[in-house]
């Protein structure tokens, strides 16, 4: 292939528009618009993709495309990736020409994953890119773990689909934004999150627009990213001693690696910037070497040095890695499949699949949680003060489950009484103990049902308690009769 280069005696305003970024959705449309409005980044060019005609009338970006105008009537996709497909489908002669005008050779998609038009219209946009010979580029967001699994899961079928539509996939985990960014304000790690975007498009058009003493172009970023999988770019500004390791550090520590093991790249690229205030040493540039002595004999590296006016003392490292192999991507789902209906083996093993590859993303304790579960006091028990302070001084989702049942009084007529799903308990139980239900928190898989009144309280536990002891029934009374003036009551 003939090795592409860009005439670097273009003045600003005559810096081709090589780079076309593209927001899908809503989240990929605010960041392209935050993107838009700074102004900051040279040789880019914005489109905006949207199934809702109102989000796309509040944007200030020009070019616009409402997408599926039969399917959704500018009305939104109604967060179901589906329709937003369908909608992308019927207007993919549009976005067509939309990508492909100018002098677009490279295109960056962004969308957030999880939601309608994002999940389902960016992996058919990053299709149409494809078949049309460009360098295209994906950047997507999962949701915060308390968004829940059902949006997860959906977000990370929209990854795998987003994979297999583009180029390079960037994802940038917003749970991680937590880590990274803790000490921020919500806006301020959302900015962070959008920034992402903004820097990987300034990057890229700083390498192939600003000359530089050991030159990199257009080329050599098509060679690292052009099926790359998984990619990372970024890069990190640092001054003082040691300003090449460090601005090394601020490019890695982005939300964009995630749990991505760098080191396992297979295409890398490296470019140093420094301004003649301050130039590069000799020694500053062979650190360069110390950190990829980490990678792998067989990796493709490629390295660029260039002066940038501006940066004062300051060292500028922009690093595009590639080819993170299919173990080390954690964002795809492989072993998501739809569900099962048919049996609860079948559900079961594909719950522990989903928990399993959620914990890979989000650390192991992601999916575990407390549910409600009714407990049956007796008369003796709702006198006991030091219980009821603990149920009704300590908010339900913070009541810890042992600290409760070592409070309890361990006599047998004092322990709860398990019922059946139906609501029924046997003649000789309801005799021996009148009771009342407060709910506790617990990790069972399936709640157990206990006879309740209208009073209730709920505690939690992070453990699995020793199960509730089962009232003893005699072989003759084994027939459940409905109790009177007894409320069944469900957890939660």
């Amino acid at each position: 292939m003939e090795r592409g280069n860009i005439e670097f005696e273009y003045s600003e305003s005559e810096i081709k528009q090589l780079i076309k970024v593209v927001g899908v959705g809503g989240g990929g449309g605010n960041a392209v618009t935050k993107m838009f409005t700074s102004g900051s980044v040279p040789g880019v060019s914005f489109l905006l993709c949207n199934t809702d005609k109102q989000a796309l009338d509040h944007s200030p970006v020009e070019d616009k495309i409402i997408i599926g105008p039969t399917v959704t009537k500018g009305l939104g996709a109604g967060a179901k990736p589906e329709r937003a497909k369908d909608a992308a489908e019927e207007s993919k002669d549009q976005i067509r020409v939309a990508l492909t005008e100018g002098e677009t050779r490279m295109v960056f998609i962004t969308a957030g994953m999880g939601g309608g038009t994002g999940t389902g219209a960016a992996p058919v946009i990053g299709k149409i890119a494809m078949e049309a010979g460009l360098l295209t580029i994906g950047i997507v967001t999962i949701p915060f773990l308390f968004e829940g699994t059902a949006k997860i899961l959906q977000a990370l079928e929209g990854v795998k689909q987003m994979r297999e539509s583009v180029d390079a996939l960037l994802v940038i985990n917003n749970q991680r934004l937590i880590e990274v960014y803790k000490n921020f304000t919500v806006s301020e790690a959302f900015a962070k999150a959008d920034d992402t975007l903004s820097n990987a498009a300034r990057g890229i058009s700083e390498l192939v627009n600003i000359a530089g003493e050991v030159n990199l172009d257009f080329a050599d970023v098509d060679t690292v990213l052009r099926g790359g999988g998984v990619a990372v770019i970024n890069t990190g500004y640092a001054e003082g001693e040691d300003r090449m390791t460090l601005a090394i550090q601020e490019a890695l520590n982005s939300p964009l690696l995630n749990n991505n093991n760098i080191s396992k790249a297979r295409q890398l690229l490296i470019n140093v910037y420094y301004d003649d205030k301050a130039p590069l040493t000799v020694d500053e540039f062979s650190q360069i070497h110390e950190f990829t002595s980490e990678f792998s004999d067989e990796v493709n590296t490629i390295h660029g040095i260039s002066r940038k006016e501006g940066l004062g003392t300051k060292l500028g490292v922009t690093i595009l890695a590639s080819g993170f192999g299919f173990d080390e991507d954690i964002f795809i789902p492989k072993t998501v499949k739809k569900r099962d209906p048919l049996t609860k083996i079948n559900e079961d093993k594909e719950r522990d699949e989903q928990h399993r590859l959620i914990e890979r993303i989000y650390g192991e304790h992601a999916t575990k949680r407390t549910k409600a579960e009714p407990v049956a006091l007796s008369i003796n028990e709702l006198d006991d003060e030091e219980l009821i302070i603990i149920l009704e001084e300590t908010p339900s989702f913070r009541r810890d489950h042992r600290i409760f049942e070592s409070k309890r009084v361990d006599k047998s007529s004092n322990r709860a009484i398990r019922i059946n799903n139906y609501g029924t308990a046997s003649q000789s139980a309801r005799e021996r103990s009148t009771l009342s239900a407060f709910d506790l928190h617990t990790p069972r898989p399936e709640p157990s049902q206990y006879t309740t009144s209208s009073t209730t309280f709920t505690t939690s536990t992070p453990s699995r308690p020793e199960p509730v002891e089962e009232a003893t029934q005699p072989e003759e009374e084994k027939t459940e009769e409905t109790p009177e003036n007894v409320i069944r009551f469900s957890g939660f």
